[in-house]
């Protein structure tokens, strides 16, 4: 795996740090206990219960090492200073031809969420918006073609 900079919000690393907890603190110890509870029921080569657990197991110990990892390589995105030109961190307001403004926060791809506006700086349209500037328009390459935004406002 290449080392690639992971880039978090201070609110995507609280959110990351509470669920690393809760997967140490309390999912570790229910999954524990239906393995030991499965493990009590007898055998265990035909024991659906006991295999849910060892795959719930695996999950929740993967997961666990993934935020560990994030966390450790993560640079915290700092509030964007200059209104001048998009960086990560920027909020921009972008209009499509033909449709209205839309809103969105480039972020590091650990904590995109486009459905609530938060898009990662890995992706088409958070690319071609790094380094735009006000009044610049962008063209996107998309499935279904190129796409073209004009850069109405950085917050």
């Amino acid at each position: 795996m290449v080392n690639q900079e992971v880039y978090l919000t201070k609110r995507g690393r609280k959110k990351l740090q509470d669920e690393l907890a809760h997967l140490l603190d309390t999912k570790r110890l229910e999954v524990a206990r239906r393995l030991h509870e499965a493990m009590e029921g007898g055998e265990l080569i035909e024991n659906a219960e006991y295999e849910a657990a060892k795959n719930e197991q695996a999950f929740v110990e993967g997961r666990i090492l993934e935020i560990e990892h994030l966390l450790a390589s993560a640079q915290e995105i700092k509030p964007n200073r200059t209104k001048d030109m998009v960086s990560i961190g920027s909020t921009v307001v972008v209009k499509q031809d033909g449709s209205s403004t839309e809103t969105y926060t480039i972020v590091g791809a650990a904590e995109a969420n486009p459905k609530k506006g938060l898009i990662s700086n890995e992706s088409p349209l958070g690319q071609a918006l790094l380094k735009g500037k006000v009044g610049d328009d962008i063209r996107v390459k998309a499935p279904a073609g190129a796409l073209k935004f004009h850069i109405i406002k950085i917050k």
